[in-house]
């Protein structure tokens, strides 16, 4: 799953809305997949560094983080073409 997630990485970082960002990194946190301090730090950027920042962190974390990013964009956003590549590749 990391390795799909980093494929798409460009396309995650120029389309992922700011609303869609919070509401995954308010998951991330929940299940202690991130850290409050990473939260904080994503937070605290505009949002294409915000998305650049989660994305590369949670690759970093390996296929369990990087599955669990991939299944909640995709119920935030079901309809994007992103969400179609990810779970159709």
């Amino acid at each position: 799953m990391a390795k799909q997630l980093h494929s798409v990485r460009t396309e995650f970082i120029d389309s992922v809305s700011d609303a869609v960002l919070s509401q995954l990194l308010d998951r991330l946190l929940q299940k202690g997949m991130l850290t409050q301090e990473e939260v904080e730090i994503a937070n605290g950027t505009r949002r294409a560094d915000k998305a650049r920042y989660v994305v590369d962190t949670v690759i970093k974390k390996g296929s369990k983080v990087s599955l669990f990013l991939i299944e909640n964009y995709c119920k935030l956003d079901p309809h994007s073409d992103l969400c179609r590549k990810l779970t159709h590749p």
